[in-house]
């Protein structure tokens, strides 16, 4: 087999696999573990090694506008986003959190129509948000999944920020160098919530790290966000961009999988009804 199948093959495990477990590992990291602490220790690692990595490769310092703008985008992508699924992780299932983060592509096409007026309201993007919303309905109403309200609003906030950002990122002025550009965005985000986790109270006293959520946060950071993320920028500059965002809707899928194998989460009737309509949803709005 050509050296380069095999690259890509290793590449879309990593981004269906690796990151379809992490939800997995952020439920493991925050049983013990304050959120914010967790959350702000992955990208603070992860992002320091990306950014030293570029730099020793050739990398250039970001410009004063360029660390302006990375920063906002820190605040969106990494603090909000990450903040509250971590948070929502110490109440609810892992899986059901993948498939509430699945419907990023959602807000993200609505920013694109309503905000900033890129695209052109399509009635398919309607019927994928009501299949959505639909979706979210079961999985939000089943009382097998011990789900809150409050939880489920995080999460969904979590993902519209995340979507903002990404929006956000493609008028911004940023360093061209995607690791430079990724890795100065995971290092201010992981330092964000280091310092919102002090303010709220996580460090007093200093969180006690036991080995089992140590390695869950390791894992997190270098599989998850250094690992999976590399082979995500790989695969984006080889692949369509189609094929690569079918993560959306296989993580959701590995997650509950894991979470109910490894993780004792329910997987009933309602439960996959709920996701098959998220995920057909998504299906819908990133193949239309």
């Amino acid at each position: 087999m050509p050296r380069a199948r095999i690259l890509t093959i290793l590449a879309f495990a990593a981004i269906y696999l690796i990151w379809g477990s992490t939800y997995l590992a952020i439920r493991i990291a925050v049983a013990t573990v304050p959120p914010l602490f967790a959350a702000g220790t992955r990208f603070s690692f992860a992002g320091a090694v990306l950014f030293i990595w570029a730099l020793a490769r050739g990398g250039v310092l970001p410009s004063r506008m360029e660390w302006r703008n990375l920063a906002i985008l820190a605040a969106l992508l990494f603090l909000i986003a990450y903040a509250g699924v971590f948070w929502a992780e110490k109440s609810m299932p892992s899986g059901i959190v993948s498939v509430l983060v699945a419907t990023i592509p959602i807000w993200t096409a609505l920013l694109q129509v309503f905000v900033l007026r890129k695209e052109s309201f399509r009635w398919s993007l309607a019927a994928s948000i009501a299949l959505g919303l639909a979706g979210v309905a079961v999985l939000a109403f089943d009382p097998g999944t011990n789900l809150a309200l409050v939880p489920c609003l995080a999460v969904l906030v979590s993902e519209m920020s995340w979507s903002t950002g990404t929006v956000l990122s493609k008028v911004l002025v940023l360093p061209k160098n995607m690791l430079i550009n990724s890795g100065a965005q995971m290092l201010l985000g992981g330092l964000m919530l280091l310092i919102c986790s002090g303010l709220f109270g996580e460090l007093h006293p200093f969180p006690s790290v036991s080995l089992r959520a140590g390695l869950a946060i390791l894992y997190l950071a270098v599989a998850g966000s250094i690992v999976a993320f590399t082979a995500y920028v790989w695969l984006l500059h080889r692949m369509r961009a189609t094929a690569v965002t079918s993560y959306a809707y296989v993580n959701p899928v590995v997650a509950l999988l894991l979470g109910h194998w490894f993780g004792n989460e329910a997987l009933g009737v309602r439960t996959a009804v709920g996701a098959a309509l998220v995920l057909l949803s998504v299906l819908v709005v990133i193949r239309d």
